[in-house]
């Protein structure tokens, strides 16, 4: 568990985050905002079903339309993006274009779709060209992208504020990723309102979304701990930084107190206020500190379900919404990790649990925490509870091992032993 130090140490990080848009009635102003570039004539509203039908889509149609702008509504989203669910995607824009700007209005599965949209009506070659390797070609994007305004109607993914676009591989039964700074959205457009139609269960699985991109990014290796790069070497996860450090403190202090709240009174303004602000602030931390083993073992739990359906999604087939794959083995996680930094654990603890009794134990108080957190907002007791036993855990730790991008930013080295270590004590976690 010990990590060798740098020979020529990291001296830089950066930063990078879209323009932003907060508060109630902000999705009103879209029309203006697509105005101000200039050249924007026809525009793809990317979204789902679910979404469409609470009529926030077409109303955002309709504002961009008093602008004399062409707005078109594409409502077939898949939950949990496939690779096949995003070609369908691409072939319908190309079909459908040419377009000027995209606005995506959703969940992280609309924004993330709206990102390879964008990506593949301006680049050449095929979807699985961008993907992350090993998985993918890894190959970066040629040419410029398309304005790109992310709208989103859930509190969690941070997808509006990212350089990354998630999707299952169907035939590898994995999920993995696309990863560029040229997949930000040019516009994140967060308007509170808009996550009031948020059941409970999505509400309970995207929050935990938030609190493991606050935790993951507030104790992923510091970024002087790594080697250092040329410049063209640098990605976007360059680890832990005084300003993800930032982000990451006020969305734990947020989630302490309207966390619970929102997922028991889904009409609490306040309350859904505080989750969008939480879910912005982690997006602008994890964007560029990054995430790393709660995230990467969420990617096998997801891409491997059999028949588990979650309360308040579409029940049309199976799946493990992202955010409770990625719960489901956090507090063992964040066990293995403590030595690495037991400081920010301990002070990840207090943010999100500043009443609770520090346990003998200061390797347990955060594991405590989100145990405490998970059993009262609903989500499963472990992976177990989604569908997988012992006998799961070899191939599970196979395919984290796969997301190397995200291991990376783990505070130390992680071997595919240790992965299946946090596996297997996650099948049931109290």
């Amino acid at each position: 568990m010990t990590t060798t130090p740098p020979v020529t140490p990291e001296t830089v990080f950066t930063y990078g985050a879209p323009r932003l848009k907060f508060g109630d009635g902000a999705s009103d102003e879209i029309g203006f905002d697509l105005s101000r570039y200039g050249d924007v004539r026809r525009v793809l509203i990317v979204t789902d079903h679910g979404v469409a039908a609470t009529g926030a889509p077409h109303r955002i149609a309709e504002g961009i339309r008093a602008h004399g702008i062409d707005a078109h509504v594409y409502d077939q989203v898949h939950v949990e993006p496939t690779d096949a669910s995003l070609e369908a995607a691409v072939a319908h824009a190309r079909a459908t274009g040419p377009w000027d700007a995209l606005v995506a209005v959703g969940g992280g599965s609309s924004i993330d779709t709206a990102k390879a949209v964008d990506l593949m009506l301006t680049n050449p070659g095929e979807l699985m060209d961008y993907v992350n390797a090993p998985v993918g070609l890894g190959r970066a994007p040629a040419e410029p992208l398309k304005p790109l305004v992310a709208v989103p109607t859930t509190t969690g993914t941070g997808a509006e504020s990212t350089t990354i676009c998630v999707l299952d591989v169907l035939s590898l039964k994995v999920k993995t990723g696309i990863s560029h700074a040229a997949l930000r959205p040019s516009l994140a457009v967060v308007d509170p309102r808009l996550t009031l139609t948020q059941p409970p269960g999505v509400t309970a699985a995207a929050g935990m979304d938030i609190l493991c991109h606050a935790v993951e990014s507030y104790t992923a290796r510091w970024y002087t701990s790594s080697e250092r790069k040329r410049p063209e070497e640098r990605v976007p996860y360059c680890g832990a930084n005084p300003i993800s450090d930032m982000w990451a403190e006020q969305a734990m202090r947020l989630l302490a107190g309207a966390f619970r709240r929102a997922v028991r009174h889904g009409g609490d303004t306040a309350a859904r206020g505080e989750m969008a602000l939480a879910a912005t602030f982690a997006g602008l931390g994890f964007g560029n500190a990054g995430v790393h083993i709660p995230h990467a073992n969420a990617y096998p739990i997801a891409g491997r379900v059999r028949d588990f359906r979650p309360k308040d999604y579409p029940g049309d087939e199976p799946m493990v919404p992202h955010g409770m794959s990625v719960a489901l083995t956090a507090p063992e996680a964040f066990r293995f990790t403590f030595a690495a930094a037991p400081e920010r654990h301990l002070r990840a603890a207090r943010l999100l649990a500043p009443d609770r009794e520090e346990p003998s134990d200061p390797a347990e108080f955060l594991p405590g925490v989100l145990i405490d957190l998970m059993r009262d907002v609903g989500v499963p007791n472990g992976i177990g509870a989604v569908g997988y036993g012992p006998g799961d855990v070899g191939a599970l730790a196979e395919g984290t091992m796969r997301q190397q991008r995200l291991l990376a930013t783990a505070p130390l080295p992680v071997t595919e032993d240790d992965v299946a270590g946090i596996f297997a004590r996650s099948i049931e976690l109290w």
